[in-house]
């Protein structure tokens, strides 16, 4: 399994993925507009579930936002749950 990768266009839209080759296995869709990343969706293939995947792209998102001082609006079922269970691992970077 290959590294997250940020693949994020001119626009600042674009997803965290991981691959398996030429394979995308799960992925974690964003935008960025100045200084606000919003995550609007995380999904991992049915194969690929149970394997923390969806928990390394939250990781690698986070690391990103606190790296480029941005804060994060969890519009993602997944993030929000995890922003809403672990308030004080995330509140340096939520945008409630």
């Amino acid at each position: 399994m290959d590294p997250v990768k940020l693949n994020l266009g001119e626009k600042g839209e674009g997803a965290f993925v991981i691959m398996e080759g030429d394979e995308q296995l799960g992925e974690m869709v964003i935008a960025i507009r100045k200084d606000l990343l919003t995550v609007y969706h995380t999904g991992v293939l049915p194969k690929a579930e149970g394997k923390g995947l969806a928990k390394k792209l939250l990781l690698a998102m986070t690391d990103y936002a606190r790296n480029n001082h941005l804060k994060v609006s969890p519009l993602c079922p997944y993030v929000h749950l995890q922003f809403t269970h672990h308030p004080e691992v995330y509140k340096d970077i939520w945008k409630r």
